[in-house]
């Protein structure tokens, strides 16, 4: 693996930790694809740091449980701005 491969896993895997986020939310805020985070959190931070990885599993666990809840908030608050409109 190639040695800003590495870093960068470890940068994501901590931010998502840290702040809880989704991975398209890391992903903006690094200016990669989602694609890419996904990868990186998932398969190459199991290789470089297992009891890290464990913990972004979590974390992306508890994002997708939750997601279906992210869009039904979007859609009600497309809903009242074209109301409001």
């Amino acid at each position: 693996m190639k040695p800003y491969n590495y870093n960068r896993c470890i940068r994501l895997g901590e931010h998502i930790v840290n702040t809880g986020e989704t991975v398209r939310q890391t992903a903006e805020l690094f200016g990669i694809s989602k694609s890419t985070v996904h990868i990186d959190v998932t398969k190459r931070l199991s290789i470089i740091s297992p009891s890290l990885a464990s913990k972004v599993e979590a974390v992306l666990q508890r994002n997708k449980a939750e997601r279906h809840i992210r869009g039904g908030n979007a859609t009600k608050e497309k809903y009242l701005k074209l109301k409001n409109d």
